[in-house]
């Protein structure tokens, strides 16, 4: 059973999608930077939902067919994209649930678990980094050549930095390519699969060029992003890649330390998404319900 709803957040309205029994326990999907809701394999869902909860994915501000803010006008943070997240679960009635997230949405996640504890049944930080670690000195450094500094967190992996420096134009191709990198060259690369979903994204974007203040909200100052990781309570997972091109598996390695009790799980061969047959139900095994 499948259903998909708008929810509001102040002004914004923001596009989800429920599938599974609405009477079973929740699990919050949070996706990364510039990555609608569907960019969340089905085949990762399906798992959930078989593992005995509902799932509930979302596009964020400024993609698939949520609302598009004039970033200019009205800047937001991180903190308010998980803002987003608390008006999802309150468009559903649901005091709390269990919450996973991937890359950015690993952050937002984390952002919930010190900010909004009671909503938080159960934390999993995916692919991502610590929140409030500032990354941009340590890829200012690696864009430069220079050497890392032994206190930073590992910089961006070679290939990353060099699709990055290629500077494609935006597009479907384009994207692709970014995928094949970030799905690394240990484990197969589902090209049929991400060009599907992409092509599916891009046919649902309201304005496909507003994903891009993402990035310019991660820049933002914003003093919610530095509350200690030690206070989180909730029971927590952390799973990561050991070939993750953005942030290596030093960053998952740094988040399971600062929070009390986190389990690390190393996937071997995955490098920052989903992309390769059978990785989506092998995450879905591992995030904490």
């Amino acid at each position: 059973m499948s259903n998909e709803r708008f929810v509001a957040s102040g002004p914004l309205r923001i596009w989800t999608e429920r599938a599974g029994d609405p009477g079973l326990p929740a699990v919050l999907m949070i996706m990364g930077s510039a990555a609608q809701g569907v960019s969340c394999p089905d085949a990762l869902v399906g798992r959930l939902v078989e593992r005995g909860v509902q799932v509930i994915r979302f596009d964020h501000r400024d993609t698939g067919r949520s609302s598009v803010v004039d970033f200019d006008a009205h800047p937001y943070t991180i903190g308010d994209m998980a803002r987003d997240c608390l008006a999802v679960l309150d468009g559903y009635g649901l005091e709390s649930a269990h919450v996973a997230g991937a890359s950015l949405g690993g952050m937002l996640a984390q952002w919930l678990a010190v900010h909004a504890p009671g909503r938080v049944r159960s934390l999993t930080v995916m692919s991502s980094s610590p929140m409030g670690h500032d990354p941009r000195p340590v890829w200012e450094r690696a864009l430069a050549g220079e050497p890392a500094d032994p206190d930073d967190l590992p910089p961006p992996s070679p290939r990353f930095l060099a699709h990055l420096a290629a500077g494609l134009p935006p597009g479907v191709e384009s994207d692709v390519a970014l995928l094949r990198v970030f799905n690394g060259s240990v484990r197969p690369f589902d090209e049929p699969a991400a060009r599907a979903m992409l092509e599916l994204a891009l046919s649902r974007a309201t304005d496909s060029a507003a994903a891009a203040n993402h990035h310019r909200a991660v820049w933002l100052e914003d003093p919610s992003l530095l509350a200690p990781l030690s206070s989180i309570t909730a029971p927590t997972s952390i799973v990561h890649g050991d070939q993750d091109p953005v942030y290596p598996l030093g960053h998952g390695e740094a988040l399971a330390d600062a929070i009390p009790g986190a389990e690390l799980h190393v996937v071997p061969g995955m490098g920052h998404v989903m992309t390769s047959p059978g990785l989506p139900e092998e995450v879905a095994d591992l995030i904490r319900l």
